[in-house]
């Protein structure tokens, strides 16, 4: 994203309830998780569909790739959107950088009121290569367990929201205490919203009515999400449309379609509507910013360098299968919770892993991949040194969505058009959540500046621009926004 007016601060107020489901099913006593937090796809579709509604002519059209192999030439529009978010807000004057900004709470911090550290890795435990332990049940590539320094309690957890004052506290210090009086920086569900349960009636998708076909004697239950007075859902967002094709002459479609803001858009299910309130982005933006400097980052015992990185947003890392589309062979790699650009000897036919002394390398670079310096002309960056050794991954959220039939403009020799995409459900992924841990060890202090410049949302810059997303898939609609921080060991002063 840019750092210039371009990229724009977006406040969504619920004139109404809001209704946000995921894959999972909806009917009878199943609700389908109908009432979470929205997943940052929600609010980029959302500013897709106003795009849309906008009737904005002359547009840039993007290419898509068919499932049959094909290419279809300028068949997309608004593949220049950009989002980040969305974050609860909490609204603490009339002035638009009177705001107070809420993230996920990492999962190695899981005390009430506090962000002090309580789950470390435990570099006692040998890798499975070096000696095996016939305990530990660890997957390649990990090499340490994470536990508890806190005795067992049943109020484990913490506030699931906290500020991003609290959230720098966690990445620079172990103690966690923050001054209460500086405003409140620890937030549960209930303090942004309520949870509102009704009843309704199946509609026949075909007829659009009820108690007939398909629908007939059919209810669900549903729950809504109902945001307090003070709370908004904010987001960043950015636009920049190519004028004639030409990429060095584009407009601002955010600052034209909300340049009457407020606007009212239909956000999540239902035809819910938010009335957007957009504003010129605050510089530096106001997530929190990761650790990038070489001196920042404690030495462990052997003489590596700990870097950690918690999930700010989601990010989904998918199955790569050991041949191409075209029958080429490609490396294979699980994905799942393990990330995409993490390396692993995968045998995608057996489904296991093979040891290897190169499991868990990281494979990112110092500067541009392969692809993209091919792409550009230029040269590829060089090798990050570093390796995953430890990870703290919560249960999956599903990520899904509904597909509608969209013509297909290339034409075969009869000039018959045909839909390229078929109505119906979208392919279900199992996204890693907000707060997941993953932690590295590199092999210096310069390494381990070099892994926060490629992990950092932020890179190495004081916070103006958005510059990594680590999410194989939808990075461009927020997810993979992560910080990166240090870590001790368990039992290490």
């Amino acid at each position: 994203m840019s750092t210039t007016s371009t990229l724009h601060q977006i406040l969504l107020q619920p004139t109404d309830v809001l209704f946000f489901r995921d894959g999972r099913p909806m009917a009878g006593s199943l609700a389908g998780h109908t009432a979470g937090w929205p997943l940052p796809n929600v609010t980029n579709h959302a500013l897709h569909a106003a795009l849309h509604r906008a009737g904005f002519d002359g547009l840039h059209g993007h290419d898509h790739h068919r499932y049959d192999r094909t290419r279809v030439t300028d068949a997309r529009k608004f593949g220049s959107v950009l989002t980040a978010g969305p974050f609860p807000v909490r609204i603490e004057g009339v002035s638009p950088s009177a705001v107070r900004w809420f993230f996920p709470r990492p999962k190695d911090a899981q005390l009430n009121g506090s962000v002090a550290v309580t789950m470390r890795p435990v570099r006692s435990i040998p890798h499975a290569q070096d000696d095996p332990w016939i305990g530990s049940s660890l997957p390649e590539p990990l090499a340490y367990a994470a536990a508890n320094t806190e005795p067992p309690s049943k109020e484990a957890g913490g506030e699931p929201w906290i500020s991003a004052a609290a959230y720098t506290k966690y990445l620079c210090s172990d103690s966690g205490s923050i001054d209460p009086a500086t405003g409140p920086h620890f937030l549960r569900d209930s303090d942004l919203a309520d949870i509102e349960q009704t009843i309704g009636i199946t509609i026949e998708p075909d007829t659009g009515t009820t108690g007939h076909g398909e629908a007939a004697g059919l209810i669900y239950s549903a729950h809504y999400l109902r945001l307090r007075e003070e709370f908004r859902l904010g987001l960043f967002a950015e636009a920049l449309d190519k004028i004639g094709g030409d990429p060095d002459n584009k407009r601002d479609l955010i600052a034209l379609l909300l340049r009457d803001s407020p606007l009212r858009i239909v956000v999540g299910g239902q035809q819910r509507l938010c009335t957007a309130h957009c504003s010129e982005a605050t510089q530096p933006l106001p997530f929190p910013k990761g650790l990038h400097a070489a001196t920042e980052f404690l030495e462990l015992p052997n003489r590596k360098c700990a870097v950690k990185w918690v999930l700010l947003t989601p990010a989904l890392w998918p199955e790569i299968p050991a041949q191409k589309k075209d029958g080429s062979p490609q490396n294979s790699h699980p994905g799942g919770w393990l990330p995409n650009w993490v390396r692993l000897d995968w045998d995608a036919e057996t489904r296991q892993s093979r040891p290897s002394e190169d499991n868990g390398r990281v494979l990112l670079t110092a500067g541009p991949g392969v692809r993209k310096s091919e792409r550009k002309g230029g040269s590829a960056g060089s090798p990050i040194s570093a390796r995953l050794v430890a990870a703290i991954v919560p249960k999956p959220i599903p990520i899904t969505g509904w597909a509608l039939v969209v013509p297909d403009p290339r034409t075969d020799g009869s000039n018959a058009k045909s839909p390229f995409r078929e109505a119906g459900a979208k392919s279900t992924h199992l996204a890693v959540p907000a707060g997941a841990v993953y932690y590295f060890e590199a092999e210096s202090p310069g390494e381990a500046a070099k892994l926060a410049r490629a992990l950092n949302w932020h890179g190495d810059t004081d916070g103006g621009e958005i510059r990594n997303r680590r999410s194989t898939l939808l990075g461009e609609k927020g997810f993979g926004l992560g910080v990166c921080g240090t870590w001790k060991a368990y039992g290490e002063a």
